[in-house]
C-alpha cells in the first residue's frame, strides 16, 4: 500500500477512535475495558433462561418456578415435562457456557474466556430479568468446562456419572455437585502446576483452577439459598 494511503488510513482510524464516546474507547481500546466487555457479555448470555425458551416452544405454559421442585434446570424440567424437554434445556444451558467463553476469548484472549465462563454461571444462578432468581448452575458450568478445560471434561463426566448411579449420593445433589466441583477445581491447579496440554482450550494458567473455583462458588450459594442443601435432590 502506498505510504500516503497507509498514513491516511491510519488517520481514519485514529480519528474514528477519538470520535468514539469516553466509555466506548475504554472498551474498545483497552485490555481492561476487552476484559469488562467478556464478563457483561457472559453475564448477559447466562441470563438466558432455556427453561422458559423451551417451555414456550412446547407451548404448554408450564412455569417450572412455580412447578416441581421451582427450579428452573433440566432436572426438573424433566420431572414435569419429560426426559425430550430435559434433555433440551441441559443442552442450552450447556450451549450457554460454551458460547460465553467463545465470546469471551474472542474478545480478551484466555483470560476473557475464562472470565467470560463464570460471569455466564453467574448470569444463570442470578439473572437480572427474573429478580436475581435462576438455576443452579449445573449445566452452564459443563459449558464452561468444556471450552476452557476440554481435556478434563471427561473426567469431569465420569465422576458426575460415579456420584449418579450411587443411590445415596443421587439423593444428595447438593454433595455430589462440590465433589465434582472440588476434583474439576483440583484438575485446574494440577493441569497448571504441570503445564500439561488442554486439547484446544487456553493454555493452563492461574486462572484455570480460580474460575473454576468461582464457578463453584456461585454453584454453592444457589444451592444454600434454595433450602437446606443436604437435601435437594434437583441439581441443574
Amino acid at each position: 500500500m502506498p505510504r500516503s494511503l497507509r498514513s491516511s488510513s491510519g488517520r481514519s482510524r485514529r480519528g474514528s477512535f477519538r470520535r468514539l464516546p469516553r466509555v466506548g474507547r475504554f472498551v474498545v481500546g483497552t485490555r481492561s475495558g476487552r476484559l469488562a466487555s467478556a464478563v457483561g457479555i457472559g453475564y448477559l448470555l447466562g441470563t438466558i433462561t432455556t427453561a422458559d425458551v423451551v417451555t414456550r416452544a412446547m407451548g404448554n405454559g408450564v412455569d417450572l418456578r412455580t412447578s416441581g421442585s421451582g427450579n428452573p434446570g433440566s432436572a426438573n424440567a424433566m420431572k414435569v415435562l419429560g426426559p425430550k424437554a430435559g434433555l433440551m434445556v441441559m443442552a442450552g444451558d450447556i450451549s450457554k457456557g460454551v458460547a460465553a467463553c467463545g465470546a469471551g476469548a474472542a474478545l480478551a484472549g484466555p483470560a476473557g474466556a475464562h472470565l467470560a465462563g463464570t460471569a455466564s454461571v453467574a448470569g444463570h444462578c442470578y439473572p437480572v430479568w427474573n429478580g436475581f432468581n435462576g438455576g443452579k448452575g449445573v449445566a452452564t458450568s459443563v459449558g464452561q468446562c468444556l471450552a476452557t478445560f476440554p481435556v478434563y471434561f471427561p473426567i469431569d463426566v465420569a465422576v458426575a456419572t460415579a456420584t449418579a448411579a450411587i443411590p445415596a449420593w443421587k439423593q444428595r445433589s447438593f454433595a455430589a455437585t462440590m465433589v465434582s466441583s472440588a476434583c474439576w477445581v483440583g484438575g485446574g491447579l494440577l493441569w497448571w502446576a504441570k503445564g500439561w496440554r488442554n486439547g484446544w482450550g487456553p493454555k493452563p494458567s492461574a486462572l484455570l483452577p480460580i474460575s473454576a473455583l468461582a464457578s463453584s462458588a456461585i454453584i454453592a450459594r444457589r444451592f444454600v439459598a434454595a433450602g437446606n442443601p443436604a437435601d435437594r435432590v434437583e441439581g441443574r
